[in-house]
């Protein structure tokens, strides 16, 4: 049985009569390949990445693994389309937080027409796409059973500025991350963004990879970061992970390496590193006022 992905945070929605991705209970995510030649092309990368001696496997497990493409029924109604047969990421996750971030100050490709390159130029520009090196391009908080996800919708979170994403990458791993909460405490960074199995690590194995890969160049992919907060909250170990995704516009590196991409994760890097280092900083000073000694009174009591 073929359902609209629950947690979808970015991309086209398969609602309202619309062409969109679908899952099935087995763990499989079904996306439709994109007309104008894109689709084919994402595939064809999944095959060419798939074979390649190249790619350390270490590197792999950052990918979402791929078992072809299946003729299917299209979720607007269309009739049969082929469908990528991708790893459905968030299965394994019970209640997630999802941050869907697009890598690069540059989305558009090399060999894309003038109206596309306008068209990313004018987005590029409107959001932190430019002068981060990165944007947030989809997100979903869980803040608890009563409250459910936080999702703001695809208007608001191309309007976040600098100090918004900021701000997000602090909520996202914060206990209070409650909507209208401006003092987020970040008490979930060292176990999530921290740590041997941090997000923070992960980008800087991603990071020493890209700085010496010139196989491909990643234009307009996106870095899919998820955890499970209420399992953290619980005092579960967590296990957050990153995925990359969306290969429609890679090419080939032909022994360059990829800047854009690299100077995007970079920035990325600095500003995980901030909060975490913010984190260990507030973690300091709460241990050092709760060591002060107390006042004792006279009948030996302290205060």
């Amino acid at each position: 049985m073929l359902k609209v992905p629950e947690h979808q945070v970015a991309g086209h929605l398969a609602i309202d009569g619309k062409l969109g991705p679908l899952v099935d209970d087995s763990g499989r995510f079904y996306k439709p390949l994109q007309g104008d030649g894109r689709g084919n092309k994402e595939l064809a990368f999944y095959e060419s990445f798939s074979s390649d001696t190249r790619v350390p496997d270490h590197i792999r497990k950052y990918f979402p693994v791929c078992y072809g493409s299946q003729l299917l029924e299209a979720s607007n109604g269309s009739g049969l389309l082929h469908h990528l047969v991708l790893q459905d990421i968030v299965s394994s996750h019970r209640n997630p937080s999802i941050m869907d971030v697009k890598i690069g100050s540059r989305t558009w490709y090399p060999e894309a027409s003038d109206n596309y390159i306008q068209k990313c130029l004018e987005k590029d520009r409107r959001t932190t796409t430019v002068s981060l090196g990165f944007r947030i391009a989809g997100l979903q908080l869980y803040e608890g059973k009563e409250s459910g996800y936080w999702r703001p919708g695809r208007k608001e979170v191309q309007s976040f500025t600098v100090y918004n994403v900021r701000s997000i990458l602090r909520r996202f791993v914060s206990s209070n991350s409650s909507i209208g909460n401006e003092n987020s405490d970040c008490s979930f960074a060292p176990s999530i963004y921290g740590g041997s199995a941090g997000i923070l690590e992960k980008l800087l194995e991603l990071k020493a990879w890209f700085e010496d890969q010139t196989i491909y160049h990643f234009h307009s992919c996106s870095l899919l970061i998820l955890f499970d907060k209420e399992s953290v909250s619980k005092g579960s170990a967590p296990v957050p992970e990153i995925k990359l995704i969306d290969f429609a516009h890679v090419v080939e590196g032909k022994g360059v390496i990829d800047h854009n991409f690299l100077g995007g994760l970079c920035s990325l890097i600095k500003f995980v590193s901030e909060v975490l280092s913010d984190s260990k900083e507030s973690s300091i000073k709460d241990c050092v006022e709760s060591e002060k000694p107390g006042i004792c009174t006279d009948n030996g009591n302290c205060q």
